[in-house]
């Protein structure tokens, strides 16, 4: 019988001032798909969306302060969930650039 694949969950939230606008959809999606086979979901406002398709996300519409659940299904899913979390974590390294459109 073969083993289930393994699923990882963690929930995060948006911290960068823009929210998750084209830049860091871009980079999220990048980030999603060096996982290989590693399927990638982010559950937000009770719906859920293909972490690795860029259109999908910026379907999200989440602004600063939303919560994503990220789900990840197959061998690398810990990996994934926790990479990805911290890419949303760190604001997706754009605080700069924010404040550089704010001024």
């Amino acid at each position: 019988m073969p083993a289930e694949p393994l699923v990882a969950r963690r929930e995060v939230e948006i911290t960068n001032p823009l929210g998750l606008h084209l830049r860091p959809a871009d980079r999220f999606v990048r980030l999603a798909n060096s996982f290989g086979d590693t399927e990638i979901r982010v559950r937000y406002a009770g719906r859920e969306f293909n972490g690795k398709s860029i259109l999908e996300l910026t379907m999200l519409a989440a602004e600063c302060g939303a919560t994503l659940e990220l789900i990840a299904q197959g061998p690398q899913a810990e990996a994934a969930v926790a990479a990805l979390a911290e890419l949303i974590s760190t604001g997706f390294d754009e605080e700069g650039h924010a404040e550089a459109l704010v001024s």
